[in-house]
């Protein structure tokens, strides 16, 4: 499927090719995203804070070191795990709960490929951006709950408060023009978050996904499409330009085309979802004229669940 773009979009690229990519549009897209990571990081900040209320970690009574709460003795249970300082102070006995300290890692992944630098009238923001606000406020939201973030090949996992701005800094930093990320060090238990428009090869994003869900990492795809990808409202003669070769292509009455290509962004989405059922992943569709909270507040339910579920699985396995 065509990530081609109405040709309004930015400028085709020019000069000489590096690893299929121009030279100069990577260095107008790297200072472009340089120039625009401090008003998305205050974004990112402010779409945090609307869902954050909501937003819990995996705190809850296990090993570890940290004091979590008092809770009443229970007949039953072991003497020695009284504290009895904190009995003393009435009638009743106590247990000191600590809390479970089981942080597990989470990659984020956005789609820097130049498809996603497209935004057209019906949105306010492009693709890349919604992108990179989403992936800095999960970080964020991540971050509170005591959880591990990286970014493949740009940050390794960190447990730290600033994790958003790490990565922002990062970013600044690499020159990114991929729409799919390196593997990441194999680690069991792990998630993977990718903020992508999804529309590379099938076969290659299946293969990406196949490989990662074989080490048991597990996996969330969350599609990035701007409004008018949906609809294809164009009619008369359109000229469309796909963003990643520069080519065109005319169509004489783009009328005669909605049908046909809403077919096949249908059987694309239809094939997304039977792909993450398959391999127990997640997958979810976003639109970038819709409140960035939308997708974080589902998202955070996946991860919940799926922590969940490793938690279970490191209890039955003495992990």
């Amino acid at each position: 499927m065509s990530a081609a773009h109405p040709a309004a979009s930015p400028d085709s690229p020019v000069g000489g090719p590096v690893d299929g990519v121009a030279v100069p549009r990577l260095l107008r897209d790297g200072r472009s995203l340089a120039a625009a990571l401090p008003d998305l990081l205050m974004e990112a900040r402010r779409v945090a804070l609307t869902v954050a209320a909501g937003w819990h970690g995996r705190r809850q009574g296990g090993p570890g070191e940290t004091f979590w709460q008092y809770r009443p003795f229970v007949t039953g249970e072991a003497i020695t795990s009284i504290d009895w300082r904190r009995s003393a102070r009435d009638d009743h006995l106590y247990i000191r709960e600590q809390e479970w300290e089981s942080a597990h890692t989470v990659w984020l992944w956005a789609d820097f490929s130049p498809s996603m630098a497209f935004r057209s009238d019906l949105a306010a923001v492009s693709k890349r951006d919604r992108s990179l606000v989403l992936l800095l406020a999960l970080a964020d939201l991540l971050a509170t709950g005591g959880e591990r973030v990286g970014m493949p090949g740009i940050q390794r996992p960190l447990a730290s408060r600033d994790i958003a701005e790490r990565l922002a800094v990062a970013m600044t930093h690499t020159t990114l023009a991929t729409a799919l990320p390196e593997a990441p060090p194999v680690g069991r238990f792990a998630d993977m978050v990718v903020f992508a428009d999804l529309l590379d090869p099938i076969d290659e994003i299946e293969a990406f996904a196949r490989r990662l869900a074989d080490t048991g990492m597990r996996g969330h795809l969350i599609q990035i499409l701007d409004p008018i990808e949906e609809t294809f409202p164009f009619s008369g003669r359109t000229e469309f330009r796909d963003p990643e070769t520069g080519s065109r292509l005319v169509a004489g009455r783009a009328e005669e085309w909605r049908e046909a290509y809403g077919e096949r962004l249908a059987a694309r989405r239809e094939a997304l979802a039977r792909l993450t059922q398959r391999i127990g992943w997640s997958f979810i569709l976003h639109h970038t004229d819709r409140p960035a909270s939308e997708p974080l507040l589902i998202l955070h339910r996946r991860l919940t669940e799926t922590n969940r579920d490793a938690g279970l699985a490191m209890v039955q396995g003495g992990g």
